[in-house]
């Protein structure tokens, strides 16, 4: 079991995780700073003068005069036009935000695709990533290891997880300690828990159990004491009955002894 390479590998984590966070804030604030535009035509003022024939079509108010000379006569014709178009609180769609696909097409690849993506007026932002899944990185090396008739060594991978450990511990079956196993390996992990993966599953579990024991020897003590205390009720009342049988047989004998001496007492005659 390489602990130390466990170390790296959650330092690394630690720090994608981080990057991770620091990038979805980046976006955060990229959507609160931005702001819509608004398409605001409440004051558009467009003038158009055509001229002989001249002619520019436009939005909004306009004025056309037209002038022609024909054989020294002037004929003008002016006319004008007002459109008026208001448009309040009317915001322009932004573009859509598309996502980089990301795809694991392989049976060995051990990884999905993450993407997403962000998009303001002006403004948009995406990416993507592949996210390991650890769990079917140690499947696929310990089938490897037992293809390679390493049975010890195959089991051992997959006991760095927590659930395989505590799975193999309720069954009866400790992992492999550092090529020990069965009793050996048991009294090792037994030695030195801290480094179970399941350490803090293990902790609780014991707090646990040492509760629920110290529960359960409060309740026999309880019921002990009261055990006890209904025997020495029983002897008590033993002891008292005795007791008072002796002493019922004490005043019959008294008595006893009394109706005898009365009865041999001589008896005295008187005589004329």
């Amino acid at each position: 079991m390489d602990f130390k390479s466990e170390g790296k590998m959650g330092e690394r984590l630690m720090k994608l995780n981080l990057r991770n966070l620091l990038l979805l804030i980046t976006l955060t604030i990229t959507v609160i700073i931005s702001k819509p535009i608004i398409a605001d035509s409440t004051n558009d003022d467009n003038d158009q003068t055509n001229t002989s024939g001249s002619n520019t079509q436009i939005t909004g108010g306009y004025t056309s005069t037209t002038t022609n000379n024909n054989d020294g006569q002037t004929n003008t014709t002016t006319s004008t036009t007002t459109n008026t178009t208001t448009t309040n609180g009317s915001e322009v769609p932004v573009n859509s935000a598309n996502s980089p696909s990301f795809s694991s097409m392989s049976q060995d690849v051990c990884s999905m695709g993450v993407s997403g993506s962000i998009s303001t007026l002006g403004v948009g932002v995406s990416g993507g990533k592949h996210v390991r899944d650890l769990n079917c990185e140690r499947i696929k090396l310990s089938k490897v290891l037992y293809d390679y008739g390493m049975k010890v060594a195959a089991v051992s991978i997959l006991c760095q997880d927590a659930r395989v450990h505590a799975a193999m511990q309720s069954a009866g079956t400790p992992c492999p300690w550092n090529g020990k196993i069965g009793p050996e390996a048991q009294a090792m992990w037994d030695k030195y828990p801290e480094l179970r993966p399941d350490y803090e599953d293990y902790v609780a579990k014991l707090d646990a159990i040492a509760k629920i024991d110290m529960e359960i020897a409060k309740e026999n003590a309880r019921i002990e004491a009261e055990r006890i205390a209904e025997e020495e009720r029983i002897a008590e009342e033993k002891r008292i009955e005795e007791e008072r049988i002796a002493e019922e047989k004490r005043i019959k004998e008294e008595e006893r002894l009394l109706q005898e001496e009365k009865d041999n007492q001589p008896s005295i005659q008187v005589h004329d």
